[in-house]
């Protein structure tokens, strides 16, 4: 049983914000687009991705979009039933729980990458994990009222120049300027 690497994606503002009452704080279709290119994208086509996240973010993403298509959706909770979700949708206990699922070999064959979707306990556990290789971030210029938030990146990740097919330079939509960062774990 061998464990793959982890990478996370999130978008965050000034003050770390990352989500209000269960949903996100801006409309950025061109963000968006690039968090579902980012979380999709597979070199071997019979393989998938999956998206690790907690209980509220599974419920946070709008109900004609959960699970999120193409990809598995693991759903972190202590107190969630597998009836509460629909088929195809794995529950875990913990985050522990999800990685060992991932590395028995009825699942590693099928996935390519795993991603860390959210939120703030399961961000931060995963930046704990000596198997998470990346962070990618992107920086919303501009402060939010938020009630979720991201944990601040620990000193053992690195900005690394953008070798990915990523626009290094600001970005702006509907008048909101923001950034993609790559963090990468020394």
């Amino acid at each position: 049983m061998s464990q793959k690497k982890f990478s996370l994606i999130a978008a965050a503002c000034e003050n770390m914000g990352i989500g209000i009452n269960g949903s996100l704080p801006w409309r950025l279709k061109n963000e968006l687009k690039y968090f579902n290119q980012r979380t999709t994208k597979i070199d071997d086509i019979s393989k998938k991705n999956a998206l690790i996240m907690g209980r509220k973010t599974y419920f946070g993403i709008p109900e004609n979009k959960r699970p999120l298509p193409g990809r598995l959706n693991i759903v972190l909770s202590a107190t969630s039933k597998q009836s509460d979700y629909p088929a195809g949708v794995l529950l875990c206990r913990s985050f522990d729980e999800a990685i060992a699922k991932l590395a028995d070999p009825s699942l590693s064959e099928e996935i390519e990458n795993v991603w860390i979707v959210g939120g703030y306990s399961v961000y931060k556990e995963a930046m704990a994990s000596p198997l998470c290789h990346r962070i990618y971030f992107t920086e919303i210029k501009a402060s939010f009222e938020c009630d979720a938030f991201f944990p601040n990146i620990p000193d053992d990740f690195k900005l690394v120049e953008n070798d990915d097919d990523l626009p290094s330079e600001v970005q702006e939509e509907n008048g909101l300027k923001y950034q993609y960062k790559i963090y990468e774990k020394l």
